[in-house]
């Protein structure tokens, strides 16, 4: 609660459709994860979809859970079974096995903060959480344009779970400009260059940082599908100016100043949709 509460609301992100957050433990990047679900309007917002990257099991498609809810200390989230038989039947989305749902935390660790976001909610909303693999490009294209069919719909909200840079040894990723100062410094501005290209709304634009720099973003796949949602989203109602995003906050989970240290980035951002003003 202290979190959202110490965050001032941006009106000019209002409405919002989606958010990237990160999903480590709170303790390391629970403060900034607030920048984003402090633009939540819960009385706009009748289903959540969670996209989150895969940690544990290979996949190169798509899989949602096999729950009917998930629970949270402020309660049980629903699963939309309606709309999950839809995504099946797309051919597109598998089931997660209940072992790979319980042991993915980043779409774990999005349900407490969407269950206090959507305190006081006056009507019932369901979640559709949806983990997304290491896919290909043209994948991603593919996926944003299933995604696309949804967000069309501004009842339908997305949080896109994904921590930024994990940079050190233990993560195979060392790249580091002294141009920028320390480690951490170079880190950031890293960072911050993608964040760029994804306020662009480009995936190309994405795709090309991503190929200088081939940062560690664990949830790469899942902006990228989010991009192309929303290219799709705009081709399909010709309001090409509609959407806007914005990072509001950035922080790691130490500052390396030595190869042998290592760290996280995490990273929130909101996205707007004007017409749904």
């Amino acid at each position: 609660t202290k979190w959202l509460q110490a965050v001032p609301p941006s009106p000019d992100l209002m409405p919002s459709r989606a958010v990237i957050a990160p999903h480590a433990g709170y303790s390391y990047c629970g403060e900034t994860a607030a920048y984003a679900y402090r633009h939540l309007d819960p009385s706009r917002i009748k289903r959540i979809f969670v996209l989150g990257p895969s940690h544990h099991v290979y996949l190169t498609g798509a899989a949602i859970t096999g729950h009917g809810a998930y629970a949270t200390p402020l309660g049980p989230l629903l699963v939309d079974a309606a709309v999950n038989q839809e995504l099946v039947a797309s051919g597109l989305v598998e089931r997660m096995t209940e072992e790979e749902d319980a042991e993915e935390h980043s779409l774990e660790m999005q349900m407490p903060f969407i269950a206090k976001a959507m305190q006081g909610c006056k009507h019932a909303f369901t979640i559709v959480p949806l983990m997304v693999g290491n896919l290909s490009p043209e994948k991603e294209s593919v996926y944003g344009r299933l995604m696309g069919r949804y967000l069309a719909d501004p009842a339908n909200f997305f949080v896109i779970s994904s921590d930024f840079c994990h940079w050190g040894q233990r993560f195979r990723y060392l790249h580091y400009d002294p141009a920028h100062g320390e480690i951490y410094q170079s880190i950031e501005q890293v960072d911050r260059e993608g964040m760029a290209a994804i306020e662009t709304l480009s995936a190309a634009a994405y795709h090309k940082y991503q190929a200088l720099y081939k940062n560690t973003i664990c949830g790469r796949h899942a902006i990228a599908v989010l991009l192309h949602a929303v290219a799709h989203d705009a081709a399909a109602r010709g309001a090409s100016g509609g959407y806007a995003l914005r990072f509001l906050d950035y922080s790691q989970s130490s500052q390396c100043r030595s190869k042998h240290h290592s760290s996280v980035s995490y990273a929130a951002a909101v996205l707007r949709d004007a017409a749904a003003a």
